[in-house]
């Protein structure tokens, strides 16, 4: 297997960055595809992670949402560069109920300092996915001190 620099690959900058959000590991998400503007984060249902009437919680929903849009915009990014989320918006549109939660972040529009990225969290039972959530997340280009 050839080395991989994780400098120069976006990809898997984006992989050594999420391995790095603990909040992840505790949740149990995962990142299933990374492309160049894109991101898509999945989450096995847990009842744990539910609120009083068996749907995931909206908090949930929101940060592996958040985590996608803000990941998406990072794969735009160079090397020494990192990530922060200034604001999001998101509207829920249906009760989040299924075996597995899929997030997507996608690039709207990318800048030099802030980057808009739409969001979405979809429920999937078995081969039914419903859009739960759809939202906007600014994304902010920051270099760490």
């Amino acid at each position: 297997m050839a080395h991989v620099n994780v400098s120069e690959d976006p990809a898997a900058r984006v992989q050594a960055s999420f391995d790095q959000q603990s909040i992840m590991a505790l949740l149990g998400a995962r990142l299933h595809s990374v492309e160049p503007g894109r991101v898509d984060i999945v989450l096995p249902y847990r009842q744990d992670l539910c609120q009083q009437n068996g749907f995931l919680h909206a908090g949930i929903s929101t940060t592996i949402a958040d985590s996608a849009g803000g990941y998406a915009a990072y794969t735009l990014f160079g090397p020494g560069e990192d990530v922060l989320t200034s604001e999001f918006k998101m509207n829920f549109l249906a009760p989040a109920k299924g075996d597995r939660f899929v997030a997507t972040g996608r690039v709207v529009k990318p800048g030099k300092r802030l980057s808009v990225c739409q969001v979405e969290m979809f429920a999937h039972d078995g081969e039914q996915a419903t859009l739960c959530v759809i939202g906007l997340l600014t994304a902010v280009r920051v270099t760490p001190r």
